[in-house]
């Protein structure tokens, strides 16, 4: 990295104890500096500090600090340019995608904005794939599709477990679709969004029976393999559910 500093505000300092037990400091470093550019610590068009700067930043050698820079620039975070440094790109330059980035994409300020987003991607790929899981689902599929309801039911009462089975049915489905593209692209960004308090909310159990009959609603369609009531149904889960729990959050 150049020895222009770019004259920005350092991002929150890092916690050295706490880096120190990372298995790699690579990763702990690309983790912190990505989280510095995307939430705006690192301003786009700016250069970041020194290389110097980030290797006493963070107490790790110059040979981290340059497999850190190569790892931000694959990103799209990062650019070298001559007489300027290492400069941050502007957004539309970024991996979005990136596990990393989307994970603080959806921490920042405006990160019920990207939530919001991929509650449109599943509209679009989910309905879509409960619609071709009709289409397709065997009797096997069914009656496994239906344990899972069954199971859903019995931990009704429990918030964090039902959530996690939740999580579990919908991917059965996705499965069943035979959209393993789309499978992969919903799973990705949702595993990160689903760090964040304003995604998952915090629902009660009479939150949880509403979602059950939604449930029950895409099993019974499903199972009819009546493809467009399987994506109605689907559709009428995730906008409702989303809507609910929007609402308590912004």
């Amino acid at each position: 990295m150049s020895e222009e500093t770019g004259n920005v505000a350092a991002p929150g300092m890092p916690d050295a104890a706490a880096f120190a037990k990372r298995g790699r400091l690579a990763d702990a470093v690309i983790e912190h500096l990505t989280t510095a550019i995307v939430t705006g610590a690192y301003p786009e068009g700016k250069a970041l500090p020194t290389e110097t700067a980030l290797c006493d930043m963070y107490k790790v050698s110059r040979t981290v600090i340059r497999e850190v820079s190569t790892t931000l620039a694959e990103k799209g975070l990062i650019v070298s340019q001559q007489g300027r440094g290492t400069i941050v790109q502007e957004q539309s330059k970024w991996n979005l995608l990136d596990a990393t980035v989307l994970s603080a994409l959806f921490r920042r300020d405006d990160g019920l904005a990207y939530l919001d987003s991929l509650i449109e991607i599943r509209l679009l790929l989910e309905c879509a794939m409960s619609s071709r899981a009709a289409e397709r689902i065997t009797p096997e599929e069914v009656s496994e599709l239906q344990s899972l309801l069954e199971r859903l039911k019995t931990i009704s009462s429990d918030p964090v477990a039902y959530g996690a089975a939740d999580l579990e049915f919908h991917d059965f489905i996705m499965k069943v679709s035979g959209n393993q593209l789309g499978r992969a692209i919903i799973n990705g960004i949702q595993g990160q969004a689903l760090a964040t308090r304003d995604y998952h909310g915090h629902p009660t159990v009479t939150d949880i029976a509403a979602t059950h009959q939604a449930h029950v609603a895409i099993v019974d369609a499903i199972s009819l393999h009546d493809p467009e009531a399987a994506a109605r149904a689907m559709h009428d889960h995730i906008e409702g559910s989303w809507k609910h729990r929007r609402r308590s959050v912004g």
